[in-house]
């Protein structure tokens, strides 16, 4: 429908999204997000209801106007402990903060060819790991 690539990241709007089982608002819904910000993945577009998936792999159909081109990432849920937010795109550079997982961050800017990005969490810049959050594709450029 845009002619823009699939999947691709966007975010979520507000602080209150339903997540319908079809792309319609007769379709019931089947789950409501609670977190303005949240990366959610887009994999499918039908007029203006776009189909997403989450970082826990769970899909439906929000309506477009939820979602926003800001870009965020997501420390992963999985992660068994803090990722540090670092002062320079450098395994060894000093720390600024740590972050827990499920902590949402702004990215700034990413580079297609660096495993690292700059992302901003509250009053904090620094750079994280790509790996280690989600919400932007493995060879993604953010500028």
């Amino acid at each position: 429908v845009t002619g823009l690539a699939l999947p691709r990241f966007a975010a979520l709007r507000s602080d209150e999204v339903n997540m319908r089982v079809g792309p319609n608002t007769t379709f019931p819904i089947e789950w409501t997000f609670q977190r303005r910000d949240l990366p959610v993945q887009i994999i499918g577009e039908f007029q203006l209801w776009r189909r997403i998936r989450d970082v826990d792999g769970a899909e439906g159909w929000v309506h477009s106007s939820t979602l926003m081109g800001r870009r965020t990432v997501l420390v992963r849920p999985a992660a068994t402990q803090e990722v540090t937010l670092r002062r320079r795109a450098e395994e060894n550079a000093a720390a600024v903060a740590r972050l827990r997982p499920g902590v949402i961050a702004r990215i700034r800017e990413c580079e297609a060819a660096s495993p690292w990005c700059e992302v901003q969490v509250a009053g904090h810049r620094g750079f994280v790991r790509r790996a280690e959050v989600w919400g932007i594709g493995a060879e993604e450029e953010i500028k």
